[in-house]
């Protein structure tokens, strides 16, 4: 049994300042997720333009169209593993590992059309169509062997123990290809010993043409167009390698920076391969026919790439790229789908500076990457997008410079955030790719004030608040916001508009209760927003009534009322009402020429506003108070206006 030893995984962060990069497509041109745990095989269907994949963990194979979207999902089938298509794609065949069978379906209906046992505890693992013959391989470890069912039979009949004499450490590995007819591969990818083998089944019965030990523990493999060839990803090692399948010696590598998983051949011959990427620098490679140029490398995924099972193929025209990598949850995986496949993904870079002065140049720099490096000269389009641009403004053609990088200068007529978008369109192996940065252009700050801040107004006075804005480039649009105090009232525009030839906007306020008021202006392309405020106060509406006196009349100066000593005086305060408000009233007592404190008390207002007060009555003659009822901010249950006094009422008492 083979142990996986895995270096940990490097995270690297880089800091590009300020800048932003685009490499497009810097990961698959489309992505859907999809209902699979694991990818143990992937089939293409080109014919009804339609994936397979077998889903061991859930018992399931997965039916979808080229774009992922699933189409319907084949279950009862536990353990299933490999999947095999007939020539003619009007059959998948499904080696279901755990019920000892292989199964088969109608590609057109997909309904199961038959089922072929392949003998107690076989547990069938691998298949291979190949001379009339589904090929397969079954066991676990040293107790595995190659069988057949033949189709052509007019009941097919299924035979063990073909592998000719060798002794296989795992189920075998098949490949075939009907340009090859009489060819069956083999890889004895179980052990580090276990040899690649070539068999003759012209006959029906096969035979080992060649065999050579390239390393074990192989992971995937795919034949070339013509059958003649077969490119091999693993054992362990950091390269592909092409083998001939009439002696196996070896014909080209296919270098990669990890451990290769998985393999796949385009119809043209294009090489694709992903590798395990425990490092994040690109998990999925094509390589081109010309051993000269490097491969083109995507990264897919952030996480590390499945590494058992087959799940990256071309479609069946060679046109795109379908591969499968880690999902967001443990019973998902993401269906990746590359469109331009065998174009190198360009990596683009923006850097402008973080700060810089209007009206005075600045310098953008950068630089254009590949793994197929482009050219000095290479054409970049650059626009400039800012207030007075707000839907760019072209800046022309700029040229990629020695080394891949470039730089120009521009000297931005508008303040405020600049932003520079510089674009690549890409060639006939080149994808495009777009950058941008933007830069914190200065502005001039206006002069912008707000008059009656900190100004106390009786209850609903009318009150002009005036804005007054300095000099400004284009905008002389000013807003006024009022927010009352208390949370019933919110934050409300009054008035926005163009200020006057003076500079001026005015609004005018019914001051009921204490309120901030600010000015906005938002700005413009040369002068900075800026916002003042302004905290006017509003006193309360109070007064205070006394009612059952018998006459009133002046001692000294002061006007008093008159009751009975007998008689209880009754005070009634008015007062602008707001929830939950409650009145303070102070009594009095006058004695030996003095005022003296009679009592302090909070009374709650009635919703009309109003409070009566039941003061009571002295019981002899003489006897002369005041009282008054006042508003006090914070104790008078609220805060929403200034602290109000109300004014004293004198009353004496007689016979």
């Amino acid at each position: 049994m083979r142990m996986r030893i895995l270096p940990a995984a490097t995270v690297l962060a880089v800091l590009f300042s300020s800048a932003v990069l685009t490499a497009a497509p810097a990961s698959a041109d489309t992505t859907r997720t999809i209902p699979v745990t694991s990818a143990d095989d992937t089939v293409v269907d080109g014919i009804h333009q339609r994936l397979y994949f077998s889903d061991r963990s859930q018992n399931k194979i997965v039916v979808t169209d080229y774009t992922g979207k699933a189409v319907t999902t084949l279950t009862g089938l536990p353990q299933v593993r490999d999947l095999e298509l007939s020539p003619d794609s009007s059959t998948l065949y499904a080696a279901v590992y755990g019920a000892d069978k292989i199964v088969a379906f109608d590609t057109a209906t997909l309904t199961q059309t038959a089922e072929y046992p392949t003998g107690d505890k076989t547990i069938p693992s691998r298949l291979s169509y190949a001379d009339g013959k589904l090929w397969f391989g079954y066991g676990d470890q040293w107790d595995s062997g190659l069988g057949s069912v033949d189709l052509t039979a007019e009941t097919p009949t299924v035979t063990l123990d073909l592998a000719a004499g060798h002794d296989f450490a795992s189920p075998p590995r098949l490949y075939a290809d009907p340009d090859n007819p009489g060819t069956l591969l083999a890889l004895d990818a179980g052990i580090s010993s276990g040899p690649i083998l070539v068999y003759d089944i012209s006959s029906g019965t096969p035979v080992i043409r060649v065999s050579a030990n390239k390393g074990g523990f192989y992971n995937d493999a795919a034949l070339t167009p013509d059958g003649q060839n077969v490119v091999v990803a693993g054992p362990g090692n950091r390269a592909l390698t092409e083998y001939r399948l009439s002696d196996l010696e070896q014909v080209r590598t296919f270098p990669v920076a990890s451990e290769p998983e998985t393999v796949s051949i385009a119809p043209d011959g294009t090489v694709a391969a992903t590798v395990l990427d425990t490092d994040d620098l690109g998990d999925t490679y094509v390589f081109s026919s010309d051993p000269g140029r490097p491969a083109s490398v995507r990264n897919l995924s952030h996480s590390w790439m499945p590494w058992f099972g087959h799940s990256m193929n071309w479609s069946a025209d060679g046109g795109k790229l379908f591969v499968v990598s880690e999902g967001g949850d443990n019973d998902s995986s993401t269906f990746n789908i590359v469109d331009e496949p065998r174009k190198y993904v360009v990596t683009l870079k923006a850097d402008a500076p973080a700060t810089a002065t209007r009206g005075k140049s600045l310098t953008v720099k950068g630089s254009l990457t590949s793994g197929l490096v482009l050219p000095a000269g290479t054409p970049l389009a650059v626009t400039r997008t800012d207030m007075e641009s707000p839907n760019g403004k072209s800046l022309g053609t700029k040229y990629l410079g020695a080394g891949g990088t470039f730089s120009f200068t521009d000297t931005p007529p508008a303040g405020a955030k600049v932003t520079y978008k510089v674009t690549y369109a890409g060639d006939a192996t080149h994808t495009p790719a777009t950058a941008s940065d933007t830069v914190d252009v200065s502005r001039a700050t206006p002069t912008l004030t707000l008059n009656n801040n900190g100004k106390l107004y009786d209850y609903g006075k009318d009150v002009a608040f005036t804005a007054h804005l300095g000099a400004t480039y284009k905008n002389r649009t000013v807003e006024i916001w009022a927010d009352p105090f208390g949370t019933d009232k919110p934050k409300k525009l009054v008035k926005t508009g163009t200020v006057n030839s003076s500079g001026n906007l005015s609004v005018t306020l019914d001051m009921t209760r204490d309120a901030t008021v600010t000015a906005v202006f938002k700005g413009d392309a040369r002068y900075a927003p800026k916002s003042v405020k302004s905290t006017a106060y509003a006193r309360v509406k109070v007064s205070t009534a006394l009612s059952k006196y018998y006459r009133t009349g002046k001692i000294g100066s002061t006007t008093y009322y008159y009751f009975h000593k007998n008689t209880d005086v009754i005070s009634t305060t008015t007062m602008s009402y707001y929830k939950g408000r409650k009145q303070r009233l102070e009594l009095e007592v006058y004695y030996q020429g003095k005022w003296y404190d009679g009592a302090t008390e909070y009374f709650k207002l009635g919703t009309n506003g109003k409070s009566v007060v039941n003061l009571g009555h002295s019981g002899k003659s003489g006897v002369r108070a005041r009282v008054r009822s006042s508003y006090i901010n914070g104790t008078s249950g609220d805060s929403v206006n200034s602290t109000m006094y109300g004014a004293w009422k004198y009353f004496v008492f007689t016979s």
